[in-house]
């Protein structure tokens, strides 16, 4: 543009890297001089413009959606399933409220959910990270270390010995035999040796495993607790009729607790033969619980160390140590509730905070699970779970029966 004698406004416009433009106006009574041309031919580009001009249009940064939508929708289904779980028929089939929230938030995340993910993905991603965490740490509202002493020293040896085997067992079957990739394998291995769908969850932050692997994972826990909450009662029956089994109704109990995988599994499994039965059932399943946070702090140890094969950055330098502190406040809330007397009232609230944020947690995994991605993982993680399922029972038979014969 050229400059003349008119007494019209001047307008610059100079493209800016984001094609955006940006407008200049100058005006002489308002800014500094303006220089004159040197020959009739020369233009005035952006870089001319004097120092005091401001930009008219600006390229605005985007917003980051909101939380709530994401959080609405998340949170309503796990409303829906909380619902659903006091039913009859899906309590006596061992389905509970965190079971039902992912299958949920499967369903709608694989019709309606990509049409508003664009709105949501910021609060499901919300749910699954941070209120995952907090879920986990007010699980220790449902434990105190006193439980212990219910089941005795021989039920904290069984689950000890059944947690340590199956988790360990599960990743040299995983990775050695089968090929499959870690992150499954530990997802697997922790849904089986401690608490189903929860120990999954809990699992997840620690590893960085996927969605759809955590999915798989609690695949997995349903359908083979779900197989062990009728096979486990109907076995018992024949073996103890038959002579062939000689194992009282406590021992049952701690056999159920530190072998079936949900703790909605257990009570069903433990039940069937009265309530001597289930008490021990829980709590051998609530101690094999606490053992939740020492195994994450030492699954974190161990994937930071060089021998783990992923313990060092690109740079070649030692990874850190990621203490899950979920982990540690796990332990924490556990302990404040074995010293300090908390009111029935509160505890009762408690428990069902921690049930919406889980299930809230578990219906956000559901939504960001796409099932094209589960059928690619094929049937090797159907395999090891299988094979996790007749360790449980035939040698969780046999740890049970010798650490009862040795202890007395």
């Amino acid at each position: 543009m050229r400059f003349s004698g008119s007494s019209h406004l001047p307008t610059i416009a100079a493209a800016s890297p984001d094609g955006l433009s940006l407008g200049y106006a100058f005006a002489a009574t308002q800014s500094a001089p303006i220089r004159q041309l040197a020959h009739p031919g020369e233009t005035v580009s952006a870089s001319t413009a004097p120092a005091t001009s401001q930009p008219l249009l600006a390229a605005q940064t985007p917003r980051t959606p909101s939380l709530w939508p994401g959080l609405a929708l998340a949170g309503a289904l796990a409303a829906v399933a909380i619902w659903l779980s006091r039913y009859p028929w899906f309590q006596s089939h061992g389905l509970s409220a965190l079971t039902l929230a992912i299958v949920l938030g499967m369903v709608v995340g694989n019709t309606v959910y990509p049409r508003i993910a664009a709105q949501a993905h910021t609060g499901v991603g919300f749910a699954k990270s941070t209120l995952l965490r907090a879920g986990i740490v007010l699980y220790g509202l449902r434990l105190t270390f006193t439980d212990i002493a219910q089941v005795g020293w021989p039920g904290v040896l069984i689950d000890v010995l059944m947690l340590g085997s199956t988790f360990v067992g599960a990743y040299w079957v995983g990775t050695r035999l089968f090929k499959m990739d870690r992150q499954t394998v530990l997802l697997i291995g922790a849904g089986s040796s401690v608490c189903g769908a929860a120990a999954v969850l809990a699992t997840e932050p620690v590893v960085k495993a996927r969605a759809e692997q955590v999915a798989v994972a609690v695949a997995t826990v349903v359908v083979f607790g779900t197989l062990a909450m009728f096979l486990w009662p109907t076995l018992y029956a024949l073996a103890t009729q038959s002579g062939w089994l000689q194992m009282d109704a406590h021992q049952y109990g701690i056999f159920v607790g530190s072998t079936v995988h949900e703790v909605a599994q257990v009570v069903v499994a433990g039940a069937s033969e009265g309530e001597a039965a289930a008490n021990a059932a829980v709590i051998a399943k609530m101690v094999r619980v606490m053992m939740l946070a020492p195994l994450l702090i030492a699954l974190s140890w161990w994937l930071a160390a060089p021998s783990a094969g992923a313990g060092s950055t690109t740079s070649g330098e030692p990874s850190r140590v990621v203490i899950p502190w979920f982990a540690v406040g796990f332990i924490a809330v556990t302990a404040f509730n074995t010293i300090v007397p908390l009111p029935a009232h509160w505890i009762v609230v408690g428990r069902w905070v921690d049930d919406a944020l889980l299930a809230t947690a578990m219906a956000s995994l559901g939504l960001t699970t796409h099932l094209q991605l589960i059928r690619k993982a094929g049937a090797k993680p159907l395999l090891l779970a299988a094979m996790l399922f007749g360790w449980l029972l035939g040698g969780g038979l046999l740890v049970n029966v010798a650490v009862h014969w040795l202890m007395g």
